[in-house]
């Protein structure tokens, strides 16, 4: 789970002038960054990066196993690492559906439903607040207070973008510029050739400005892996060690190449297919951020590992592949791997694991629905596929009282051997038959008619579920 010990979770009742309140001051604190200009839009000018400007928080690390990206933390290519603002949305903090749908694509933030996964950003250290600078709802950044430089000014930092902010604070709703630094790299900023080693100690979430980068001193090739709960029938892999992000994979099966699905909105991971249906060897080129074939379409073929048996139960296992030219590269409808999915699948605090079904075709199954409108929180469940051997399940939690609830606990029992292979969007444990699944920090949180999904990977045959419940706390 990541700390977040100087973000606020105050929860105020919104009225429109406090809305605009907030709005009104964070574009004075923003110094220039237009309120009708979006986040993307507003870090390119003519094609060419320019810098923008936003309050920085900070946080210890990524959840378990991944980052908001798809990625565990040891296996990122720098642990100077970002989160970036999945929604923009000033003065409004309810919860929203991930990834994004396109009828909500005014208020993705600069996140961009995963798209700006694995990218590079030079960091410059600004202004010092002299007030309270907390993030509250409502509230103005740096109030009582005033921005001032000092001699922290002007240190800098290459990090790379490994994660996603979707609380409901001013932070990650106020401020589209907002930056959350991983707390271990705010000393390690540089200034004059030397870490200036004690900016934590003077942080009160200063002003930061930053743009995107290319990846500095760039060498060598990708890294693909395996995630946990990847399989012949669910090939889900992370792809990362990028010289310009990613914004699409695509997978070669039966002939023609086919473009794989975005894992959620974790923008590295993605599901792809074997060259035969069902096999385990794979074929895959990569579009970059820039919508372009990464090394003009080069071919990466791999394997599955030796190491995963039949499943990777590890978060992530590394494959080795060779390359070979490509033939144009991938076709312009490569890159649009982002479409929403009925599962979000990680967010500031993910402890998200795969959340796509396997390729084979499931077995029809009526979906299970249980209810309980004295605690406000009912619970549906639904068969996404099966394969010999195992099966996955998808779940939707609801509010469905008349006021919001702050988490949730599903339970239910397994009628046979059945045992838990991987689990996301939720913190699920297993006694005998017996299965107990809680919210995590991100999804805890609905308001009545609002509703949020969670699945499972499931060992043995596939079976209806007994005692399916769900309690608010």
């Amino acid at each position: 789970m990541r700390a977040k010990p100087i973000r606020t979770r105050t929860r105020r009742q919104s009225t429109i002038r406090a809305a605009l309140a907030a709005l009104c001051a964070f574009l004075t604190a923003a110094a220039g960054v237009l309120a009708a200009q979006s986040p993307a839009s507003a870090l390119t000018v003519s094609g060419t990066p320019t810098p923008v400007t936003g309050n920085a928080t900070h946080f210890d690390g990524l959840g378990q196993p991944y980052g908001g990206c798809g990625m565990p933390q040891a296996n990122l290519e720098s642990q100077y690492f970002v989160a970036l603002n999945v929604f923009n949305t000033p003065g409004d903090y309810s919860a929203y559906t991930r990834p994004v749908p396109p009828s909500q694509s005014s208020i993705l933030g600069m996140f961009d439903n995963g798209l700006n996964c694995d990218r590079w950003v030079k960091v410059s250290i600004g202004d010092y607040c002299t007030g309270t600078n907390d993030g509250a709802q409502n509230e103005p950044f740096c109030r009582n207070g005033s921005w001032v430089a000092d001699n922290y000014n002007g240190a800098t930092l290459d990090m790379l973008v490994a994660d996603s902010c979707a609380d409901s604070n001013a932070w990650c709703r106020d401020d589209p510029y907002h930056l959350d630094l991983v707390t271990s790299s705010i000393n390690n900023f540089v200034l004059n050739g030397a870490p200036v080693g004690n900016l934590l100690d003077k942080w009160n979430n200063r002003h930061i400005s930053w743009q995107f980068e290319s990846a500095p001193n760039y060498t060598g090739d990708i890294n693909i892996g395996f995630l946990q709960g990847a399989q012949a029938w669910w090939p889900a892999i992370s792809v990362s060690r990028l010289p310009n992000g990613i914004h699409g994979i695509q997978y070669y099966q039966n002939g023609a190449w086919t473009s794989a699905t975005m894992d959620g909105d974790m923008g590295q991971a993605y599901i792809i297919g074997a060259t035969t249906p069902g096999g385990s060897q794979y074929q895959i080129k990569v579009t970059d951020a820039s919508d372009q074939p990464l090394n003009g379409g080069r071919i990466y073929s791999f394997a599955l590992p030796s190491s995963c048996g039949s499943q990777c139960s590890a978060a992530y296992t590394q494959a080795t592949y060779t390359t070979s030219a490509g033939t144009g590269g991938p076709s312009p409808s490569a890159s649009a791997s982002s479409s929403p999915s009925s599962s979000p699948s990680a967010s500031a605090s993910p402890s998200s694991s795969p959340s796509s079904s396997p390729s084979s075709s499931p077995s029809a199954s009526p979906s299970q629905s249980s209810g309980s409108g004295n605690s406000g929180c009912a619970v549906t469940s639904s068969l996404a596929g099966s394969w010999s051997g195992g099966y996955q399940l998808n779940f939707t939690v609801s509010d469905s009282g008349t006021a919001a609830i702050s988490k949730w606990t599903v339970h239910f029992s397994f009628p046979g051997s059945q045992t838990i292979a991987s689990a996301w969007n939720a913190t699920a444990t297993q006694s005998g038959q017996n299965v107990t699944a809680t919210s995590v920090s991100y999804n805890g949180s609905l308001s009545p008619g609002a509703n949020t999904s969670w699945g499972m990977v499931v060992n043995g045959a596939n079976q209806a579920l007994t005692g399916l419940s769900c309690t608010a706390g």
